[in-house]
């Protein structure tokens, strides 16, 4: 018998006692945490090991410490939060961590019996699910932005009218103007001011600048990353590929993700040449999905080369003034504003990463990536890479046809 599906299924019959519930899941990631930690799996990089262990401390601290926590979404702006020490945490990987637990289900079914669309992406109806629940405790504050997902807003809105919990929602033009960098420096100052407020203190603008600093100088590690990425092979799974979110949003500037890409850099330095087919993933890399589990899990013959939402900024943040700074790379993010600003990201990935084929997943309730496919698959064919897109659901499992999933992604990778 599994462990954890032991622990899940005994967990599963503990959500109706929210405080006990809520206890198991602390519980659960704090003995993973340790896991992790003692035991290191020999066959993933050291620079992985290390993150395994940070992401889930990460996501253990910022439940175990709601008084000091804010809710956030992937693209927020949590250099304020981390220069104030706040604990981030970030809806998306909530939900992916009660998908680890596979709860999800019961969590998306409650959400929907509450009114909740079943077309709203699962990461939200998760998050939403575990809130009516109660089985997560309310934070301090919560913000998010109006850039790329269009769920964030109303399910930010009913969270925090829900919990009656102050929330910011920063307004992210479209397009790149003098104007607009002004618009959202004056949100953020004042989002400054609602975390001063909420938590009852200061913002150093010192430590914010250096926490820009530190963030620069990941980010140049980043480049040089994928400088060796394109003829090594040094992601094991694609559970580490999407743990690579955390380093690349919600938590760049920690002194913990710069140690991270210097670890990353000398594994990939060391790591032996690239052999068999290497795949590039757009949007996300289904980690749940059980033929590429099967297919790319610690595999000679298939790589994972990476995913454009890692790569979605690579410019740097102005350090003098870091709220300008911080403006600018949100209305510059690959994935705000025209698709062509993100298909001039994915061909320079493919130029970097020199894939052998592309496979977008098209995630349930992800709309802005889904009306791309056919513009993505016609960038791929101008390259020559052959081009596949799966429907399917990162979350909720009981959304993925895998049958026919196992026979499409047969059929492509017979064309590498």
């Amino acid at each position: 018998m599994d462990p954890v599906k032991l622990y899940a299924g005994i967990l599963k019959q503990n959500l109706d006692n929210p405080k006990r519930a809520s206890k198991m899941i602390d519980f659960g990631l704090a003995v993973a945490h340790l896991y992790v930690s003692i035991f290191k799996d020999k066959r993933v990089p050291k620079s992985f090991q290390y993150l395994n262990q940070y992401a889930i401390k990460i996501v253990k601290d910022a439940l175990a410490h709601p008084e000091n926590s804010a809710w956030v979404n992937l693209f927020a702006p949590t250099e304020l939060v981390t220069a104030m020490d706040i604990h981030p945490l970030f809806m998306e990987a909530y939900s992916s961590f009660m998908a680890g637990f596979f709860i999800e289900d019961r969590l998306v079914d409650t959400a929907e019996s509450q009114g909740i669309s079943n077309t709203l992406c699962s990461f939200h109806k998760t998050f939403l699910g575990a809130n009516e629940l109660s089985i997560v405790k309310k934070p301090k504050f919560m913000m998010t932005t109006s850039m790329i997902c269009d769920g964030n807003i109303p399910t930010f809105k009913y969270l925090a009218k829900k919990h009656s919990v102050p929330l910011y929602v920063i307004d992210v033009p479209y397009s790149y103007s003098e104007d607009g960098v002004s618009y959202v420096k004056k949100q953020l100052i004042e989002l400054a001011h609602e975390l001063e407020n909420s938590f009852n203190r200061k913002l150093d603008i010192d430590k914010l600048r250096e926490v820009v600093k530190t963030e620069n100088e990941t980010r140049a590690l980043m480049r040089k990353y994928l400088d060796y990425a394109g003829q090594k092979a040094v992601v094991p799974t694609m559970t580490f590929e999407m743990y690579m979110l955390f380093t690349s949003h919600v938590l760049i500037g920690n002194p913990e993700v710069l140690k991270f890409y210097q670890m990353l850099l000398d594994d990939v330095k060391q790591a032996p040449d690239r052999t068999g087919k290497s795949v590039m993933f757009v949007h996300l890399v289904p980690m749940f999905e059980k033929n590429f589990e099967r297919y790319f899990n610690f595999s000679d013959k298939l790589h994972i080369a990476g995913f454009d939402l890692n790569y979605d900024f690579l410019g740097e943040v102005d350090e003098k003034d870091p709220f300008r700074g911080m403006a600018e790379k949100l209305i510059l993010n690959s994935l705000n504003g025209k698709v062509d600003r993100r298909l001039s990201l994915i061909a320079e990935l493919i130029n970097k990463l020199n894939p052998d084929g592309i496979i977008q997943f098209c995630h349930l309730g992800c709309k802005q990536s889904m009306g791309a496919t056919f513009i993505i698959k016609n960038l791929a064919t101008k390259l020559g890479l052959p081009f596949l897109h799966i429907d399917g659901d990162f979350v909720d499992r009981r959304n993925n046809q895998e049958g026919q999933n196992r026979t499409r992604l047969e059929a492509f990778l017979e064309m590498l």
